[in-house]
């Protein structure tokens, strides 16, 4: 499950490693959480990175997961004192049993039994 900073990465070719680890995935291993593509929408409409039309590009390519009922459940169960975007994207990631790919790890480094990588990393 990729992070909101990893697709503002991507969708800005920013990071030339992070493309190429990217493209080396399974088209089907990659998703969003509804949560980021919220978050990234939110930024595409106060005129921050991505724009609009490269979202709506990217999000036909990388399947989008709804936020449903067992994420909810879990979400209530975390003690987190990150933002609350972070705390829904990690309980997102914690019901699915995916692992969350971010640049930030120590966002969420308190978050009992979820999977971090960073793919910003030498």
């Amino acid at each position: 499950m990729l992070d909101t900073n990893i697709c503002i990465y991507l969708l800005s070719n920013s990071m030339p490693s992070l493309t190429q680890r990217v493209a080396q995935c399974d088209a089907q291993s990659l998703v969003i959480s509804a949560i980021v593509f919220a978050e990234l929408t939110l930024g595409s409409a106060q005129g921050k990175l991505p724009p609009r039309h490269v979202l709506d590009a990217f999000i036909s390519e990388v399947p989008l997961l709804p936020f449903d009922e067992d994420a909810a459940r879990v979400y209530a169960t975390l003690k987190f004192r990150r933002g609350s975007f972070d705390r829904l994207i990690a309980a997102h990631a914690l019901s699915v049993g995916l692992t969350l790919v971010t640049a930030n790890g120590a966002d969420f480094a308190e978050v009992p039994g979820l999977v971090v990588e960073n793919w910003t990393a030498p």
